[in-house]
């Protein structure tokens, strides 16, 4: 699943809900761009994060978008650039 954000930060207010959303992101995904998230998940973890950011947005000022690359996910995604890609389900290097 990518997920991919924009929130209004003309305010404290959004500057806040915009930390809330990156944190909460980072807690399930892997960021690859400012606002973009790449999360491998099962169907009711994702379910889950869904309805918590959808929460943590103001709906009239703030936008998020899920996009579901399905089980094949490595064949959808090419990369270019810096910030080369990463092995999602790989082990994580502390």
């Amino acid at each position: 699943m990518v997920i991919v954000y924009d929130v209004n930060t003309e305010t404290p207010a959004g500057r806040r809900r915009l930390r809330k959303v990156a944190k909460y992101c980072v807690d399930y995904g892997q960021r690859v761009q400012h606002s973009v998230f790449e999360c491998v998940a099962d169907a009711s973890t994702m379910a889950r994060i869904k309805h918590d950011l959808v929460q943590l947005i103001d709906l009239e000022k703030d936008s998020i978008r899920f996009y579901n690359l399905g089980n094949s996910y490595e064949n959808k995604v090419e990369h270019h650039g810096a910030k080369p890609s990463y092995d999602a389900e790989g082990f994580l290097a502390l």
